[in-house]
């Protein structure tokens, strides 16, 4: 089941305060960014936040759960801690602060000649 783009908004107007923060839509599901970094993935309208230890300390009782078959666990977080969005925003802006930028791939020269 694809996440509805419903969920995506609530949450992005729940973590405003966090800094930046934009989505992308990638195969019906979402990755929600703050400040340029990929923080956490909307799969089946679940909230799957990237796991750094900050973040770890922070939610202290939580779940790891991959978001997709084959993929790393991230933290699940539960539909009713979506509501408090002063903490929502902390979790995002704690665990965005612990990511490294995103590396930023070299375009590939198309022309064979090296022009």
């Amino acid at each position: 089941m694809a996440s509805r783009q419903s969920t995506v908004d609530y949450l992005l107007e729940q973590i405003k305060e966090a800094g930046t923060v934009s989505y992308k839509k990638m195969f019906g599901e979402y990755a929600i960014y703050c400040n340029g970094k990929v923080v956490a993935l909307v799969c089946d309208d679940e909230l799957f936040v990237k796991p750094t230890l900050a973040g770890k300390k922070f939610v202290t009782d939580y779940i790891e759960s991959p978001p997709y078959p084959g993929a790393k666990p991230y933290l699940l977080i539960s539909g009713d801690m979506w509501e408090d969005s002063e903490w929502l925003a902390k979790l995002f802006k704690i665990t965005e602060l612990e990511l490294p930028l995103s590396k930023i791939k070299p375009k590939k020269n198309k022309n064979p000649c090296g022009n």
